[in-house]
């Protein structure tokens, strides 16, 4: 193996020993520079790149515009989201309002329904009151222009009764006595009825009695049952009758 042998340098003559940085260079001498920094190493770059004073103004005119940029996205964003917020409460504003509106007239419809209800009872009674007094003219009209109607009335009751009825008594008002002999006289034979008097009974009613039950045919009762299907409550006098209207109960 051969032995390589390394040359010793001389150092120079006649003066002091070198160092680094020996010389100053004044910043006029020096073109574009840029300040170093770890950074710089990242990009692949060993060495700075020079910033000039366009590039500065280039790139903070770029920082400008991408700031424009992202606050007008930001403002768009931010429009749509209210606008849309809006409409969300806009609609919810819309069915709540509906609603309420909805129960105010559903009362106010409630309210004049009852109080339409209320008149038109109101009413009905007032009509079956003078329906009943009307009436109760009329009938005592006819009984004074017709007092042979009488007839008919017992003939009627005395029908009513059952053919094998017995002891059947006919009890009338004593104007009335004659008026019934002659117009039901055949009936009263052919059933055997005995006619009497009764001075508590009212011209134009009759009472007929026999072993099987009683029949009321009194002015009194019929005209009880007459006013009770229009309503009312009223009693017969010979004057004008006092008629009074029934409430009836509601069907459940």
């Amino acid at each position: 193996m051969t032995r390589t042998s390394k040359r010793q340098v001389p150092p120079p003559t006649g003066g002091t020993r070198a160092t680094s940085y020996s010389r100053f260079i004044p910043r006029e001498e020096l073109g574009a520079f840029a300040a170093w920094s770890p950074e710089t190493l990242s990009n692949g770059s060993s060495t700075p790149q020079p910033q000039t004073k366009d590039t500065q103004t280039t790139n903070a005119a770029n920082a400008e515009e991408e700031d424009a940029k992202q606050l007008f996205a930001a403002r768009q964003s931010g429009y749509q989201d209210g606008y849309r917020d809006g409409l969300v409460a806009l609609e919810s504003f819309k069915r709540s309002y509906a609603t309420q509106i909805t129960a105010q007239l559903g009362a106010i419809t409630e309210a004049y329904m009852g109080q339409l209800d209320k008149l038109q009872e109101q009413l009905a009674q007032v009509l079956a009151t003078t329906a009943t007094q009307l009436a109760g003219q009329v009938v005592r009209s006819e009984i004074a222009a017709r007092p042979d109607l009488i007839a008919g009335v017992a003939q009627e009751a005395i029908e009513t009764l059952l053919m094998s009825a017995r002891h059947i008594t006919l009890r009338i008002h004593p104007e009335d006595h004659a008026l019934v002999a002659q117009g039901i006289g055949e009936t009263l034979a052919s059933r055997g009825v005995r006619l009497v008097t009764d001075t508590t009974l009212t011209r134009g009613g009759c009472i007929v009695e026999s072993d099987i039950g009683v029949i009321d045919a009194t002015m009194q009762t019929r005209w009880e049952r007459a006013a009770a299907a229009l309503g009312c409550e009223s009693t017969w006098t010979d004057g004008p009758s006092a008629a009074t209207v029934v409430e009836s109960e509601p069907d459940v």
